[in-house]
């Protein structure tokens, strides 16, 4: 099940070069929750192998990609908790935490170029904000390659690589496989979306009068369902049941609707503050209210699809 730490390393630095790994039918192996687990995991680090050199050049999308290996990780690690979270773990995910501080700098000031550039808010972006902009985001993709070029961050992936392959958490698998608790690994994942789709719905009850950092944490959700739903067949059969699938769309559509909702609010409030007498002035992008409450209208008619699907 679990091989030497170099091999992981090799795999990414395989992935980076452009080599692609055969594709293996789903039901020609039978994974357990550990290989499972290690699969999802060393596709991540190649994956943020693969976009280095770009990110590092200041490409927003590799910046944007190595934040969705890293979502993806955190989801998998969460996913399979019964046995992967130990202590490593925890200090492992402090290390990521000051990766993303870097890296989730230079993706917002991203998107806020991208809405800045749109015909619709040009006139105001460059009136409201002008050359800062600019400023901002050479600053924040410099913090971003102080990062990625430090002996932290390949320390970072290094320990990593070695965790997956041989962390603590693999003495507690064995030691449940050897007591045959350990459930199958088709039925654990269908426990454990299924659980991940009723918390998911129970804590958007109250969407449309969420506040935002609420709505955020429901993005987050979203976001990790989705992902984990998304793993493909040839590395592990996460979400291959119909009722799982059809959870898909739905959990997509809440989680950008809402991403797109908590960008426009950022983007709006580089505008200077509302005026003292209540007015409305120009403090906001061209069509802002119209264009929340429809994103908000959106995300509201995605949960009630996604509450429409049935995990089990």
């Amino acid at each position: 099940m679990a091989d030497d730490a170099g091999q992981t390393r090799a795999l990414a630095m395989k992935r980076k070069s452009g080599d692609r790994r055969p594709k293996v039918a789903a039901t020609a192996v039978r994974l357990d929750g550990a290989s499972a687990f290690q699969r999802i995991a060393r596709d991540c680090v190649a994956k943020i192998a693969a976009q280095h050199s770009s990110a590092c050049a200041g490409d927003a999308e590799a910046v944007h990609q190595i934040r969705v290996a890293i979502t993806r990780l955190r989801a998998a690690v969460s996913f399979f908790a019964t046995f992967t979270v130990d202590t490593e773990w925890l200090r492992l995910r402090q290390e990521f935490a000051w990766l993303n501080g870097s890296l989730g700098a230079a993706r917002d000031t991203d998107v806020i170029v991208e809405y800045a550039i749109l015909k619709r808010y040009r006139a105001w972006a460059q009136a409201m904000i002008g050359q800062d902009l600019d400023a901002r985001r050479t600053r924040d993709h410099r913090r971003l390659l102080r990062s990625l070029r430090s002996r932290r961050f390949q320390r970072l992936i290094d320990e990593l690589s070695v965790w997956i392959t041989r962390g603590p958490w693999i003495e507690r698998w064995n030691r449940a496989a050897r007591r045959k608790s350990a459930p199958p690994l088709k039925a654990y994942c269908e426990q454990e979306l299924d659980r991940w789709h009723r918390r998911l719905i129970r804590k958007g009850r109250d969407l449309e009068t969420m506040d935002a950092a609420h709505r955020h944490r429901l993005r987050i959700r979203a976001k990790r369902l989705r992902y984990m739903l998304e793993t493909p067949a040839e590395i592990a059969p996460i979400g291959s049941r119909d009722q799982f699938r059809r959870m898909h769309g739905p959990a997509k559509r809440l989680q950008r609707t809402l991403g797109d909702h908590r960008d426009l609010e950022r983007f709006g409030r580089l505008g200077p503050p509302p005026p003292e007498d209540g007015g409305q002035g120009e403090h906001r992008p061209p069509g802002y209210r119209r264009r929340k409450q429809k994103l908000l209208t959106a995300a509201v008619a995605a949960y009630r699809d996604l509450k429409g699907t049935k995990g089990r």
